[in-house]
């Protein structure tokens, strides 16, 4: 992995892990592109968190949030950073019952 990210451990910019990433373009990635650019890119189709994408490519979370920085300076994907802020009582409230219900 050190040598897909260029030996980088942190991403040019900040990245959320969950950061929402979708793919921005429907075509799909040549062999021009790396391996990891394709599958991320075929992931992303739907969308899913910096996260998840981790997870399903079985990298590690520095490794992802590298290359999904990288893929959106290129214009590759689109990342929706979360709202900073206090999130809502409601939005709590919702998640702390759904925890109970586990």
């Amino acid at each position: 992995m050190y040598t897909v990210t260029g030996g980088r451990t942190a991403p040019r910019g900040g990245l959320a892990i969950e950061a929402l990433v979708s793919s921005a373009t429907s075509a799909v990635l040549g062999t021009s592109y790396s391996r990891e650019y394709r599958a991320i890119s075929e992931l992303c189709r739907q969308v899913r968190s910096v996260a998840e994408v981790s997870a399903l490519l079985a990298v590690p979370l520095g490794v992802a949030r590298v290359l999904i920085s990288d893929m959106e300076a290129e214009g590759l994907v689109r990342v929706y950073q979360p709202q900073m802020g206090t999130p809502e009582m409601n939005l709590l409230e919702r998640v702390l019952s759904g925890l109970r219900r586990l």
